[in-house]
Protein backbone atom coordinates (compact mmCIF):
# COMPACT_ATOMS: atom_id res chain seq x y z
CA UNK A 1 0.00 0.00 0.00
CA UNK A 2 1.43 3.27 -1.00
CA UNK A 3 0.86 6.28 1.45
CA UNK A 4 1.80 9.65 1.32
CA UNK A 5 3.42 11.57 4.11
CA UNK A 6 0.53 13.22 5.62
CA UNK A 7 -0.80 9.47 5.97
CA UNK A 8 2.07 8.12 7.34
CA UNK A 9 2.35 10.93 10.37
CA UNK A 10 -1.81 10.38 11.11
CA UNK A 11 -1.81 6.74 11.45
CA UNK A 12 2.02 7.07 13.25
CA UNK A 13 -0.20 9.65 15.89
CA UNK A 14 -2.64 7.19 16.22
CA UNK A 15 -0.67 4.25 17.32
CA UNK A 16 -0.55 2.44 14.06
CA UNK A 17 2.60 0.63 13.35
CA UNK A 18 3.03 0.81 9.36
CA UNK A 19 3.80 -2.50 6.92
CA UNK A 20 6.22 -1.12 4.74
CA UNK A 21 7.70 -4.50 2.87
CA UNK A 22 11.35 -3.88 1.25
CA UNK A 23 12.04 -5.63 -1.81
CA UNK A 24 14.55 -8.06 -0.26
CA UNK A 25 11.67 -9.19 1.87
CA UNK A 26 13.50 -7.59 5.56
CA UNK A 27 10.85 -5.56 7.73
CA UNK A 28 13.73 -4.28 10.09
CA UNK A 29 17.11 -2.23 9.38
CA UNK A 30 19.32 -5.40 10.07
CA UNK A 31 21.76 -6.00 7.50
CA UNK A 32 21.09 -8.38 4.64
CA UNK A 33 22.93 -11.72 4.92
CA UNK A 34 24.98 -12.46 1.63
CA UNK A 35 23.57 -15.23 -0.52
CA UNK A 36 24.65 -18.32 -0.49
CA UNK A 37 25.22 -21.75 -3.03
CA UNK A 38 23.68 -24.27 -2.17
CA UNK A 39 26.36 -25.87 -0.06
CA UNK A 40 25.61 -23.93 2.44
CA UNK A 41 28.86 -21.25 2.18
CA UNK A 42 28.40 -17.30 1.49
CA UNK A 43 28.69 -15.96 -2.55
CA UNK A 44 30.83 -13.93 -3.47
CA UNK A 45 29.36 -10.33 -4.37
CA UNK A 46 30.11 -9.54 -8.22
CA UNK A 47 33.57 -7.73 -8.61
CA UNK A 48 35.03 -8.86 -5.51
CA UNK A 49 38.08 -11.54 -4.77
CA UNK A 50 38.15 -14.22 -2.76
CA UNK A 51 40.32 -14.33 0.01
CA UNK A 52 43.76 -15.43 -0.66
CA UNK A 53 45.67 -17.71 1.72
CA UNK A 54 49.50 -16.54 2.28
CA UNK A 55 51.86 -18.54 0.04
CA UNK A 56 54.71 -19.84 2.51
CA UNK A 57 57.89 -20.19 0.57
CA UNK A 58 59.45 -23.70 1.42
CA UNK A 59 62.96 -23.84 1.88
CA UNK A 60 64.64 -26.58 1.03
CA UNK A 61 68.39 -27.41 2.60
CA UNK A 62 70.98 -28.21 -0.09
CA UNK A 63 73.89 -29.91 1.47
CA UNK A 64 76.98 -28.05 0.24
CA UNK A 65 79.35 -30.43 -1.31
CA UNK A 66 83.16 -29.97 -0.27
CA UNK A 67 86.11 -29.38 -2.68
CA UNK A 68 87.64 -33.17 -3.43
CA UNK A 69 90.76 -34.11 -4.43
CA UNK A 70 91.74 -37.41 -5.21
CA UNK A 71 93.91 -38.15 -1.72
CA UNK A 72 97.67 -39.92 -2.21
CA UNK A 73 98.69 -37.81 -4.76
CA UNK A 74 101.88 -38.01 -3.36
CA UNK A 75 102.43 -41.27 -4.09
CA UNK A 76 100.57 -42.07 -7.45
CA UNK A 77 102.12 -43.62 -10.58
CA UNK A 78 102.01 -41.73 -13.47
CA UNK A 79 98.79 -43.60 -14.56
CA UNK A 80 96.89 -43.37 -11.40
CA UNK A 81 97.88 -39.21 -12.09
CA UNK A 82 96.40 -38.52 -14.76
CA UNK A 83 93.23 -41.01 -13.83
CA UNK A 84 93.38 -38.37 -11.18
CA UNK A 85 93.21 -35.13 -13.04
CA UNK A 86 90.24 -36.60 -14.81
CA UNK A 87 88.44 -37.04 -11.94
CA UNK A 88 89.21 -33.55 -10.12
CA UNK A 89 86.50 -31.39 -8.45
CA UNK A 90 88.83 -30.13 -5.87
CA UNK A 91 87.76 -26.49 -7.50
CA UNK A 92 84.60 -24.74 -9.56
CA UNK A 93 86.98 -24.81 -12.52
CA UNK A 94 85.65 -28.19 -13.22
CA UNK A 95 81.87 -27.10 -13.26
CA UNK A 96 82.91 -25.32 -17.10
CA UNK A 97 85.98 -27.11 -18.46
CA UNK A 98 85.30 -29.88 -21.50
CA UNK A 99 88.68 -31.89 -20.89
CA UNK A 100 91.18 -31.57 -18.78
CA UNK A 101 94.92 -30.86 -19.32
CA UNK A 102 96.96 -32.91 -17.76
CA UNK A 103 100.27 -32.70 -20.00
CA UNK A 104 101.91 -33.93 -23.22
CA UNK A 105 104.93 -35.12 -24.61
CA UNK A 106 107.90 -37.35 -23.64
CA UNK A 107 107.93 -39.35 -19.99
CA UNK A 108 111.52 -39.34 -20.11
CA UNK A 109 112.11 -35.81 -21.42
CA UNK A 110 115.00 -33.82 -19.71
CA UNK A 111 112.99 -30.28 -20.44
CA UNK A 112 109.81 -29.56 -18.67
CA UNK A 113 107.95 -26.76 -19.98
CA UNK A 114 105.49 -25.44 -17.34
CA UNK A 115 102.68 -22.96 -18.61
CA UNK A 116 99.83 -21.55 -17.09
CA UNK A 117 96.86 -22.47 -17.97
CA UNK A 118 94.72 -24.00 -20.57
CA UNK A 119 92.80 -21.36 -22.77
CA UNK A 120 89.82 -22.08 -24.84
CA UNK A 121 91.98 -24.67 -28.09
CA UNK A 122 93.80 -26.60 -24.78
CA UNK A 123 90.18 -26.87 -23.18
CA UNK A 124 88.60 -28.48 -26.36
CA UNK A 125 91.54 -30.35 -27.25
CA UNK A 126 93.01 -31.73 -23.89
CA UNK A 127 96.65 -30.39 -24.80
CA UNK A 128 98.88 -28.13 -23.56
CA UNK A 129 100.24 -25.08 -25.66
CA UNK A 130 97.99 -25.47 -28.96
CA UNK A 131 96.77 -22.75 -31.53
CA UNK A 132 99.01 -19.63 -31.96
CA UNK A 133 101.01 -19.47 -28.86
CA UNK A 134 101.73 -23.43 -29.25
CA UNK A 135 102.93 -23.04 -32.51
CA UNK A 136 105.46 -20.13 -31.62
CA UNK A 137 106.71 -23.16 -28.88
CA UNK A 138 107.42 -25.35 -30.88
CA UNK A 139 109.30 -22.82 -33.55
CA UNK A 140 111.13 -21.84 -30.26
CA UNK A 141 112.33 -25.98 -29.21
CA UNK A 142 113.01 -26.57 -32.98
CA UNK A 143 115.51 -24.04 -32.56
CA UNK A 144 116.89 -25.87 -29.98
CA UNK A 145 116.71 -29.31 -31.77
CA UNK A 146 113.74 -30.27 -29.37
CA UNK A 147 110.10 -31.26 -30.04
CA UNK A 148 107.36 -31.67 -28.12
CA UNK A 149 107.48 -35.31 -27.71
CA UNK A 150 111.03 -35.68 -28.37
CA UNK A 151 113.00 -34.97 -24.73
CA UNK A 152 110.51 -32.27 -24.11
CA UNK A 153 107.07 -32.18 -21.58
CA UNK A 154 104.57 -29.66 -21.83
CA UNK A 155 102.54 -29.41 -18.71
CA UNK A 156 100.72 -26.35 -17.32
CA UNK A 157 99.85 -24.90 -13.01
CA UNK A 158 96.27 -25.64 -14.27
CA UNK A 159 94.82 -28.37 -15.35
CA UNK A 160 91.35 -26.46 -16.15
CA UNK A 161 90.42 -23.77 -18.05
CA UNK A 162 89.67 -20.67 -16.38
CA UNK A 163 86.57 -18.79 -17.81
CA UNK A 164 86.96 -16.64 -20.39
CA UNK A 165 90.71 -17.33 -20.26
CA UNK A 166 90.69 -15.19 -16.84
CA UNK A 167 93.39 -15.40 -14.34
CA UNK A 168 94.19 -18.26 -12.04
CA UNK A 169 93.03 -17.76 -8.79
CA UNK A 170 95.08 -18.31 -5.92
CA UNK A 171 92.85 -21.23 -4.23
CA UNK A 172 92.88 -22.76 -8.05
CA UNK A 173 96.67 -22.50 -8.08
CA UNK A 174 96.83 -23.80 -4.64
CA UNK A 175 94.65 -26.64 -5.34
CA UNK A 176 96.53 -28.06 -8.53
CA UNK A 177 100.05 -27.80 -7.19
CA UNK A 178 99.79 -30.98 -6.23
CA UNK A 179 99.80 -33.03 -9.06
CA UNK A 180 102.41 -30.53 -10.51
CA UNK A 181 104.52 -31.57 -7.82
CA UNK A 182 104.00 -35.56 -8.73
CA UNK A 183 104.48 -34.87 -12.46
CA UNK A 184 108.13 -33.18 -11.87
CA UNK A 185 108.85 -36.15 -9.00
CA UNK A 186 107.83 -38.56 -11.61
CA UNK A 187 109.38 -37.14 -14.64
CA UNK A 188 112.65 -35.81 -13.44
CA UNK A 189 113.32 -33.39 -16.02
CA UNK A 190 117.03 -31.82 -16.06
CA UNK A 191 115.35 -28.45 -16.46
CA UNK A 192 112.48 -26.55 -16.27
CA UNK A 193 111.46 -23.62 -18.02
CA UNK A 194 108.59 -21.53 -16.56
CA UNK A 195 106.66 -19.79 -19.06
CA UNK A 196 104.69 -16.88 -17.71
CA UNK A 197 103.93 -15.16 -14.71
CA UNK A 198 101.29 -17.11 -12.99
CA UNK A 199 103.98 -20.49 -13.93
CA UNK A 200 106.55 -18.46 -12.15
CA UNK A 201 104.95 -17.60 -9.09
CA UNK A 202 103.94 -20.67 -8.53
CA UNK A 203 106.93 -22.76 -9.11
CA UNK A 204 108.83 -20.44 -7.16
CA UNK A 205 106.83 -19.59 -4.76
CA UNK A 206 107.43 -15.47 -5.20
CA UNK A 207 105.58 -12.51 -6.67
CA UNK A 208 108.62 -10.39 -7.89
CA UNK A 209 108.05 -10.00 -11.74
CA UNK A 210 109.52 -11.74 -14.24
CA UNK A 211 111.80 -9.02 -15.42
CA UNK A 212 113.77 -9.20 -12.30
CA UNK A 213 114.14 -13.00 -12.29
CA UNK A 214 115.21 -13.75 -15.69
CA UNK A 215 119.13 -14.41 -16.15
CA UNK A 216 119.65 -16.69 -13.79
CA UNK A 217 118.89 -20.04 -12.57
CA UNK A 218 116.49 -21.23 -9.98
CA UNK A 219 115.72 -24.21 -8.08
CA UNK A 220 112.12 -26.78 -7.68
CA UNK A 221 112.60 -29.35 -5.54
CA UNK A 222 116.15 -29.36 -6.77
CA UNK A 223 115.54 -29.01 -10.39
CA UNK A 224 117.06 -26.29 -11.77
CA UNK A 225 114.43 -22.91 -13.07
CA UNK A 226 114.58 -20.73 -15.98
CA UNK A 227 112.25 -18.20 -15.90
CA UNK A 228 111.02 -16.71 -19.31
CA UNK A 229 107.84 -15.12 -20.91
CA UNK A 230 104.46 -16.77 -22.24
CA UNK A 231 104.42 -17.66 -25.75
CA UNK A 232 101.01 -15.92 -25.97
CA UNK A 233 102.82 -12.60 -24.12
CA UNK A 234 105.99 -12.56 -26.69
CA UNK A 235 103.12 -12.95 -30.26
CA UNK A 236 101.94 -9.33 -28.66
CA UNK A 237 105.26 -8.18 -27.49
CA UNK A 238 107.24 -9.13 -30.26
CA UNK A 239 110.92 -7.07 -29.32
CA UNK A 240 110.58 -9.69 -26.10
CA UNK A 241 111.62 -12.69 -28.47
CA UNK A 242 115.19 -11.98 -28.27
CA UNK A 243 115.05 -12.04 -24.38
CA UNK A 244 113.53 -15.69 -24.85
CA UNK A 245 115.72 -16.52 -26.73
CA UNK A 246 118.31 -15.81 -24.39
CA UNK A 247 116.11 -17.25 -21.54
CA UNK A 248 116.13 -20.54 -24.04
CA UNK A 249 119.93 -20.71 -24.48
CA UNK A 250 120.56 -20.40 -21.08
CA UNK A 251 118.57 -23.16 -20.17
CA UNK A 252 120.54 -25.02 -22.70
CA UNK A 253 123.89 -23.96 -20.77
CA UNK A 254 122.35 -25.21 -17.34
CA UNK A 255 121.37 -28.30 -18.84
CA UNK A 256 125.11 -28.87 -20.27
CA UNK A 257 126.97 -27.98 -17.01
CA UNK A 258 124.34 -30.85 -14.86
CA UNK A 259 124.61 -33.02 -17.40
CA UNK A 260 125.96 -36.82 -15.68
CA UNK A 261 125.44 -34.99 -12.31
CA UNK A 262 121.75 -37.35 -11.73
CA UNK A 263 122.24 -41.03 -10.86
Amino acid sequence: MDLDVRQRAMLEEMGLRIFDPRPDGRTDDTPPEPPRHSGGKPALAAGSMAPVAPVVPVVQSVALVPAVRPAGVESMDWAALEQAVAGCRACTLCEGRRNTVFGVGDPQADWLIVGEAPGENEDLQGEPFVGQAGKLLDNMLKSLGLARHHKVYIANVLKCRPPANRNPLPNEVAQCEPFLRRQVALLQPKIILAMGRFAVQSLLNTSEPIGKLRGRAHQYNGVPVVVTYHPAYLLRNLPDKAKAWADLCLARELLRDNAGTRP
